[in-house]
Formats: C-alpha cells, sequence, structure tokens
C-alpha cells in the first residue's frame, strides 16, 4: 500500500476507533538504546496514551532482542529497559490497560519467526528499503544475520497478539506490508479455509519533524534530542548551544529557515499552539528570545512527566513487577498463538 492509500486508510480507521475502540488491538514499542526524547513524545508516545484511553488495546513490546541488529553487543540493557518502562508511566501508559513486555521474556514470540521466514525469500528481505537503510547505518563492522531477519521478526512481534493496527510513519510502511504478506502466505498455506492471521492495518501518523538541537535529525545517539528525563537545567543548557541562523527576524518558514522553525514547532506542541503564533509574538527580538520561549515551553510542559518520573523511579519493585506482570499477559498470549500454528501445521504433538 503506497503513502497516500495508507493515509486514506488511517483516516477511515480513526473514524473507526472512535466507534469502537474495542475492535483493534495494537501493537507498538522501542528499542531499549538510550532514553526517549521530546521527538519520540511527539512523534509516537502521546498518540500511544491517546489510543489506550480512547479504549484501544494496546500491546508495547520493548525489543531488546532488536537492540542487536545494528550493535555488537547490548549494553547497560538492564538500565535502558528500566528508562523505557519509567518513560512510558510518566506519560501516561497505564499497565492495568497496555501490556508492557520484553522480546526476551516471551519464547513463543521469538519461535513464530521460524515459520515466518519460511513465507520470505531473500530477495524479498534484500528489497525491504528499511533493512537496506540500517546496513547502511549499521554500527557493526559486518553486517550479522540478524539484520536481515528484522522485518520478519517484527512481524512476529504483531502477529504473536493477531495485532490488527499498528501505528506507523511513511518509513515503516514497507516493514508493514511485509508482515501483511505473512500473514496472507500463513494464512492461504496453512489456514485451510479460515483466517488464522489478520492482516495489520497501517495507521499511519501525521507526527511533525522535529529536527535536533544541531539542525540534524533528533537522535538519541546524537547528543541532540532532549530526553524526558532531562532536567530544567539541562534542558535549557542544551537549548542555549541549539542552531538557529544568522536572520534577526524571527519567521515560521520550515523550508527555507529549518532550525529556527523547528524550534517554533517545538513551542508551539509545548504550548499547544499554531508556530505562526509564536513566531509573530517574538518577531524581532530574535533568536535569544526564541530560546527562552522553548526552554520555558518546555519545562512547563515536561514539569509533570518529570514529577511522575521521579516519583516512579523510587520504586524499582513496582517497575520491575509491571513487566513481570505484562511479559506473563503477553506469554499466555503468545502461547496461544503459536500453539494454534503449530495445529495448523500439523506440528502439534
Amino acid at each position: 500500500m503506497g503513502a497516500s492509500a495508507a493515509q486514506a486508510r488511517s483516516a477511515v480507521l480513526e473514524e473507526l476507533i472512535r466507534k469502537d475502540p474495542s475492535q483493534f488491538r495494537v501493537l507498538t514499542g522501542d528499542r531499549p538504546t538510550g532514553r526517549l526524547h521530546l521527538g519520540h513524545y511527539f512523534g509516537t508516545l502521546h498518540n500511544r496514551v491517546r489510543l489506550q484511553d480512547l479504549g484501544v488495546e494496546m500491546f508495547v513490546i520493548i525489543a531488546d532482542y532488536q537492540v542487536l541488529t545494528d550493535r555488537d553487543v547490548a549494553d547497560n540493557l538492564t538500565e535502558h529497559v528500566e528508562d523505557l518502562v519509567l518513560d512510558y508511566l510518566a506519560i501516561g501508559v497505564d499497565p492495568a490497560r497496555s501490556t508492557i513486555f520484553t522480546h526476551s521474556a516471551v519464547p513463543a514470540l521469538n519461535q513464530l519467526m521460524l515459520p515466518f521466514l519460511s513465507l520470505v525469500s531473500v530477495a524479498e528481505l534484500n528489497r525491504n528499503p528499511t533493512v537496506k537503510d540500517e546496513i547502511a547505518h549499521s554500527r557493526q563492522s559486518a553486517v550479522s544475520g540478524l539484520m536481515f531477519t528484522y522485518p520478519v521478526h517484527q512481524a512476529a512481534d504483531i502477529l504473536f497478539c493477531k495485532g490488527n493496527l499498528v501505528p506507523v510513519g511513511q518509513d515503516q510502511l514497507p516493514h508493514l506490508e511485509l508482515t501483511r504478506t505473512i500473514a496472507r502466505r500463513f494464512n492461504d498455506r496453512y489456514g485451510n479455509g479460515a483466517t488464522v492471521f489478520p492482516q495489520p492495518d497501517a495507521l499511519l501518523s501525521s507526527a511533525p519533524l522535529l529536527l535536533g538541537t544541531d539542525g540534524t535529525k533528533m537522535s538519541k545517539s546524537r547528543g541532540n534530542a532532549i530526553a524526558l528525563a532531562a532536567t530544567a537545567d539541562e534542558t535549557a543548557k542544551l537549548l542555549k548551544g541549539a542552531k538557529t541562523d544568522a536572520e534577526r527576524h524571527i519567521t515560521y518558514d520550515p523550508a527555507g529557515r529549518p532550525e529556527v522553525s523547528s524550534l517554533l514547532l517545538l513551542a508551539a506542541l509545548c504550548q499547544g499552539r499554531d508556530p505562526q503564533e509564536i513566531a509573530e509574538e517574538i518577531g524581532a527580538a530574535g533568536a535569544a528570545a526564541l530560546k527562552k520561549t522553548v526552554t520555558e515551553s518546555v519545562n512547563d510542559f515536561l514539569a509533570p512527566i518529570r514529577a511522575r518520573r521521579t516519583e516512579y523511579a523510587q520504586d524499582r519493585g513496582f517497575l520491575r513487577q509491571t513487566l513481570r506482570e505484562g511479559n506473563e499477559r503477553a506469554r499466555a498470549v503468545a502461547d496461544a498463538t503459536l500453539a494454534e500454528v503449530r495445529a495448523a501445521m500439523n506440528s502439534h504433538y
């Protein structure tokens, strides 16, 4: 499905969600490679909470195995996993309504990857544009075999719980299309007329593009992102050094002035306003006034999230309990799905 078709379908899906959220099950998640930042929040995190609060069933995966796709080792994994749980809880993900779990704790999910790999060709994996991009930017001296199985592993993530809705950006549509292909081929080959797996829909994100403080893509690894866990002082220091341009008068022009416009957009998102309005208010006051506005907006916005994060961080036992209970729920779902797969493949001994 192309981007335009996915956008049209997403509009229909949003209406269906409003009418009956209970018919949807969402799979979403993150790799535990560092703390989540404002780009993540406005890109995906707030949408997860929105869907959860509407009544959509949520599975949130902490993809610890997938850390190894572009790294030789998984550094500080326990710390990063707990940081993700903290961030999720702080922004409003409710473990009573959303299942938070880790890859490595759900063996049946990972076992699904074997039959799924038999349903795709090497050529199809080679053609996947996301795999190509990941290989091009890999941190490894040599690309591991895990990189090629990455989209199939993601298919297992989605299909183990029979997820039928996946919030994605346009760049992730090829991954989801492969998941749909795997579901369709499994049903055709082993379903005997029944639908074992749904073909999940993409719920395209309308997330705005926020640049990092250096004017490049916002990233955990580049030191140019404001972490949700950052203190007010750390945020102020990072924004003080943010890249702008030589023109004093502040205007909102994403194409012509990307760095200035990204800062304006960040302030606008935090304030729930239009970036053009904020630009007009700052006007000739220049970059210093812009950075002051952005810093105040971000710190005001993050204050309640930081307070909740600090509170949860004081009870590591609750974090472990959240993961333990989420892992148990995910394992029960995965075991049932794997049993169904074995029965369909006549390998239920």
